[in-house]
């Protein structure tokens, strides 16, 4: 359950959570073209707060907007003062936060004319996506029967809300076979992503992740890439098959809610030795010291706020 906060960014006002409501015959809630983003602020070794790569994660909702034809009526740099904004209103020092763009009330039928776009800032407590001990433990994974988007059927670099019905389907397929994540794959059979994180594999020490294509090219993901050459590691854009993944040392996901999440096992094949791998480890202490403001070189990653 998501925990109510006190307010919700509405359109330029800070409204309480309990009113910041919409018609129900808002365009976006019948035919799904909406925007959105997930970003999270961390508390910091030195007791303030900070939102992870908040810039990157805004021009991403405006990218999707484009993509979308859809004008948000507000710049990107008014949407990160809001962020913050809202989320010092709520003393938030360390949760998860949810612009969201929506085509409001006017016309119907799939077609939205003039009808305006509402724009929306809410921000939660809110712990490991996958659970505390998925961190450390990892996960179980499905191959889902679902095909990820191929890219002219639905714009893969846009984090538009009708995207996710697909995984939405495949995350309740693995949930119900008894796994915590569903795999998915192009449309040509390769690995793609998860429902809602990319993924890599490590073989022989050298990273791999499926390149820009059907995949959202995910902010965590680009982040972890500069992070394991930091490392010393070589990372490697490069399709590969499930079989590629069923042997791979050490398998992984990445993403805002993610953040970096072990696989231990696909389709009933144990990854690796079953357990988050020395390279797993290594990246997810890296990260985690950035996102602390640990690593004065990613310093511009952080924007840091107080209350």
């Amino acid at each position: 359950m998501v925990q109510k906060a006190e307010t919700i960014w509405f359109d330029g006002e800070l409204v309480p959570w309990d009113e910041a409501k919409v018609h129900v015959l808002t365009h976006t809630l019948h035919y799904g073209m909406g925007v959105f983003e997930g970003i999270r602020c961390y508390t910091c070794t030195d007791g303030g707060s900070a939102v992870f790569r908040l810039r990157e994660h805004v021009r991403r909702l405006f990218d999707s907007a484009k993509i979308n034809e859809m004008a948000i009526p507000f710049t990107e740099a008014q949407i990160c003062d809001a962020i913050v904004e809202t989320l010092k209103a709520n003393r938030l020092a360390e949760g998860y936060i949810r612009p969201l763009c929506i085509i409001g009330t006017g016309v119907m039928g799939v077609y939205p004319g003039d009808n305006p776009v509402q724009t929306i800032i809410a921000v939660w407590p809110w712990g490991a996506y996958l659970g505390a001990e998925a961190l450390e433990k990892g996960i179980r994974v499905k191959t889902s029967t679902f095909t990820r988007h191929h890219v002219n059927v639905m714009m893969t670099k846009a984090k538009t809300c009708g995207n996710y019905v697909n995984s939405i389907l495949a995350k309740r397929e693995a949930i119900a076979e008894g796994y915590n994540e569903a795999l998915m794959l192009d449309t040509e059979g390769y690995v793609c992503e998860a429902t809602g994180e990319n993924i890599f594999i490590v073989r022989d020490g050298v990273l791999k992740t499926p390149p820009p294509g059907a995949i959202l090219a995910g902010i965590t993901r680009e982040s972890v890439m500069l992070l394991a050459e930091d490392l010393g590691y070589t990372v490697v854009e490069e399709r590969f098959t499930r079989d590629a993944l069923y042997s791979a040392d050490e398998a992984f996901f990445t993403g805002t809610a993610a953040e970096i999440t072990p696989i231990r096992e696909v389709d009933r094949r144990v990854i690796g030795a079953g357990k988050r791998g020395p390279v797993t480890a290594a990246l997810q202490d890296a990260y985690f010291k950035v996102l602390r403001g640990e690593n004065p070189k990613y310093g511009a990653w952080l924007t840091r706020y107080s209350f």
